[in-house]
């Protein structure tokens, strides 16, 4: 019962640590990356579609993302798209491709951007102790209900405090690696 609710913790928090890698990879980091554009969704023939479904998107160079549509009439709904999405990207087309130069990050762009990772860390952090309260909420239930011992419950605790406390160095390290991204020059 007791390595049932610590399994189902410890699927969430690497759900949670998942969530924050691909939250961390939409921020740019000052060179081209692909994923920047893994949100921006075009409007085609009607249907609002992911742009890596209609485009290939790839890094040619350290400082230039190039768009290439499968279908080249969806060109100018996809370069609208990147517009709307506001990535600070300005697209040019050259009817074949979009291409976007990502400017250089001023130092104050980069301190904010460091800002809003430590926020998306904070933020996962919190979700990995609610999950880590929640498990324990129910190991004192089943103890109570009889169906597992104190000792076990004991057990239990330390086994859940281990795994809370391994998530959020793994956190810590998947955001000190992506502050050391941010602010390389």
């Amino acid at each position: 019962m007791q390595n049932e609710i610590n399994n189902r913790a410890s699927e969430k928090m690497t759900k949670a640590s998942a969530s924050l890698q691909e939250s961390l990879s939409g921020l740019r980091a000052g060179r081209a990356n692909p994923h920047i554009l893994d949100k921006v969704t075009v409007d085609y023939y009607g249907a609002q579609t992911p742009l890596n479904q209609i485009a290939s998107v790839s890094v040619p160079e350290a400082r230039l993302i190039l768009v290439s549509p499968y279908d080249q009439s969806a060109m100018k709904a996809i370069e609208k798209a990147i517009i709307a999405a506001d990535l600070g990207f300005n697209p040019s087309n050259d009817g074949k491709a979009i291409r976007l130069v990502v400017p250089q990050l001023t130092e104050e762009r980069r301190k904010d951007l460091v800002k809003t990772a430590r926020k998306y860390g904070e933020d996962t952090k919190v979700a990995i102790r609610n999950v880590r309260r929640k498990a324990l909420t129910e190991l004192k239930a089943a103890q109570k209900d009889g169906s597992i011992t104190e000792d076990d419950l004991k057990e239990a605790e330390k086994k859940l405090q281990k795994l809370t406390d391994d998530e959020i160095k793994n956190v810590d390290g998947i955001l000190k690696k992506k502050e050391e991204e941010i602010l390389a020059v």
